[in-house]
């Protein structure tokens, strides 16, 4: 079966099942069964690559333990192991010192909700997932297109596009801007992630030739979001689009712009105004620096 075809598929089957209400819940639901699986395809990899890796996932929770089996636990049994281990579980996973993969799988989590009330429906929608192999290129692109028709689907459950910005816009600012790999990306309030994405795509097509500049896009990245469906969203997008760690996403208020003590230090000019239904305004910016202190090229800030 096609990824297109196995993503309908799932929607189909979350449509039955009475704990799932609308576009919102659905996504969100198969948010973080994606997520799950994505990171454990990555772990496999690792693996393999990094001597020494361990996911940051403990071992009973993984991917591979509960969820891979087509014939393992179903029904009653799976809602319980959802709801009552593995939610309680990695909503306080414990994080220390500098491991990002821990602090995103927590991030995620933080907020997650498990909306099926039927674990033999829930098990079909795992049996489908696991289908899907996220360390095949091609299939990882193929779904990474499906999951921006998904993201899509978004406007019609955020408000005015509270949640969702047409791939058109993005991409254009991410032209007018043209980014490059070691400077700032910072979207302070960065939805599902289109900016980044499109900057990421934007700076790999024309400026990343060797591994060494894709670490330089990687480690430059930035971004806030407080809502927990966006947050979660922009997560699985950046994954989605190959980026080892998406733990720079921080789960918070917006940042609110330079205050008296970054003042000094940065200038800031804005353009393209955008209300915000909290109040406030995003804009497009870019950051720009003091002679003293100024590179080659100002870092960018992304105000969606």
């Amino acid at each position: 079966m096609s990824v297109r075809n196995t993503v309908k598929s799932i929607q189909d089957i979350m449509r039955d099942d009475v704990g799932v209400d609308g576009d919102a819940q659905r996504i969100s639901q198969l948010c973080w069964i994606f997520f799950l699986k994505i990171i454990d395809d990555q772990d496999r990899e690792l693996e393999l690559t990094q001597p020494g890796y361990r996911s940051p996932i403990p071992d009973s929770f993984q991917w591979r333990a509960w969820a891979a089996d087509s014939e393992g636990i179903i029904g009653e049994d799976l809602l319980d192991f959802i709801n009552e281990e593995l939610f309680p579980s990695l909503k306080e996973l414990p994080v220390a010192g500098q491991n990002g993969r821990r602090r995103l799988v927590r991030s995620v989590f933080e907020d997650a909700y498990n909306y099926m009330k039927s674990g033999q429906l829930l098990r079909k929608v795992v049996n489908k997932i696991n289908a899907i192999d996220f360390n095949d290129l091609k299939e990882r692109q193929h779904f990474g297109a499906l999951y921006e028709q998904i993201l899509n689907d978004l406007q019609s459950a955020g408000n005015a596009g509270e949640y969702y910005t047409p791939r058109a816009v993005t991409g254009f600012m991410a032209e007018r801007i043209d980014p490059r790999p070691g400077e700032i990306l910072f979207d302070p309030a960065c939805g599902t992630g289109g900016f980044l994405t499109c900057a990421i795509r934007h700076i790999r097509q024309h400026y990343v030739k060797t591994p060494a500049d894709e670490q330089r896009m990687q480690r430059a990245l930035r971004a806030t979001e407080k809502k927990q469906l966006p947050h979660m969203l922009c997560v699985a997008n950046l994954l989605l689009h190959g980026i080892d760690d998406p733990s720079f996403v921080t789960h918070e208020t917006p940042w609110p712009g330079p205050t008296s003590a970054t003042a000094p230090a940065t200038g800031w000019i804005s353009s393209s105004p955008i209300p915000l239904s909290a109040g406030g305004r995003k804009t497009a910016s870019r950051a720009i620096f003091p002679s003293t202190s100024r590179p080659a090229k100002p870092p960018i800030c992304f105000w969606r």
